[in-house]
């Protein structure tokens, strides 16, 4: 608890929890927590024993006389306390209101009985359970303060329990709400007009993003593999001048320097090929991820502006759609609170 109490001191600097005016703040958030505990439990006895089945039950057990001397002695005692009690709430929230306004705690002096809605309504007789909100508020924040208010196992059941309910609702909605899109998909006959309008509405970003892919990964392996295609390109040209016979035969007629001008020409149509190639790939290999070159930016932007209204396209597109849906459906569908239960028990073991 003590370091619990240094993580929230560190938290807060500019907070001194050792005055004085502190410790009687934290001692007055006990006393309002612990009284309003009281409060209710007599509240909800009180009902109890004036209810029908607490006469049966003590009719039942023969203390019939208990019951009529609480009606008879107790129940105005219990009744004047409950005013009473209410007077000192009016009281206590009208002074805190005044503390505020002195010390300037809310923007404006009339938004304090906004942000304590709840205390205000608790004042209201029929509304008396939203006591206990403030009593909550104020166990959480001695919870955070370092004093175990509420056992930690107890803090762990309610949030998961709290998660687990969060989850279903959310996870039905999301799944009426996938179910209903796909309903209108196969039931629509505009469908394909709003499939037309998210590829419309999408064109710039796919364009933007297929100049990225290309010079991320095709100017790169490009860049790495051009010495490899120029040789290979420049191996095809000296082969294809060997398979001309009739450029072999008119170099034969050629005495003694026939076979170093063949020579040359071979390492001549090697370089040739070489250069032509690097030449012709120079405009994909420049440029970076940031700033794509302008031939990728070109491709990207004609194969943006497709048109989509062909057939075997609009199925691809229909099965993106659905296939998306399905897959957001099934992942919706995974209970997290059940792998977190089972990991738990698997802890256990």
């Amino acid at each position: 608890m003590t370091e619990q109490k240094s993580s929230t001191q560190q938290n807060h600097p500019s907070i001194r929890y050792d005055t004085m005016g502190w410790k009687l703040f934290l001692i007055y958030d006990i006393f309002m927590m612990v009284i309003i505990i009281i409060n209710l439990f007599c509240i909800v006895a009180n009902a109890f024993l004036l209810s029908n089945f607490a006469a049966w039950l003590f009719d039942f057990i023969h203390l019939s006389q208990i019951l009529s001397y609480y009606k008879e002695h107790l129940v105005p005692w219990v009744n004047l306390t409950e005013s009473w009690f209410i007077i000192f709430l009016i009281v206590e929230l009208g002074i805190r209101w005044f503390i505020a306004i002195i010390q300037k705690h809310h923007a404006r002096w009339f938004f304090f009985p906004f942000v304590h809605w709840y205390e205000v309504l608790a004042i209201i007789p029929y509304l008396r359970f939203l006591r206990l909100i403030r009593a909550g508020v104020i166990a959480f924040r001695l919870q955070e303060l370092g004093y175990i208010v509420i056992p930690p196992k107890l803090i762990k059941r309610f949030n998961f329990y709290y998660h687990l309910v969060m989850e279903e609702l959310s996870d039905r909605v999301v799944i009426t709400v996938l179910d209903g899109v796909k309903k209108e998909l196969d039931t629509s006959s505009t469908h394909k007009q709003i499939i037309h309008d998210l590829v419309d509405h999408h064109r710039d970003m796919f364009a933007q993003t297929l100049a990225d892919i290309l010079q991320e990964t095709l100017a790169t392996e490009l860049k790495a593999q051009q010495q490899v295609i120029a040789d290979s390109v420049g191996d095809v040209v000296v082969k294809a001048i060997e398979d001309t016979p009739e450029l072999t035969q008119l170099l034969k007629l050629i005495p003694i320097a026939g076979g170093m001008i063949e020579s040359r020409l071979h390492a001549i149509g090697h370089r040739l090929g070489e250069n032509v190639t690097i030449g012709l790939m120079q405009p994909f290999v420049t440029g970076s991820v940031q700033k794509p070159n302008s031939s990728y930016q070109l491709i990207a932007e004609k194969l943006s502006q497709l048109n989509i209204n062909n057939q075997s396209l609009e199925q691809l597109v229909e099965s993106v759609v659905y296939e998306s849906l399905e897959s957001m459906r099934k992942q919706v569908a995974v209970k997290q609170w059940q792998l977190e239960l089972k990991k738990n028990d698997q802890l256990k073991e």
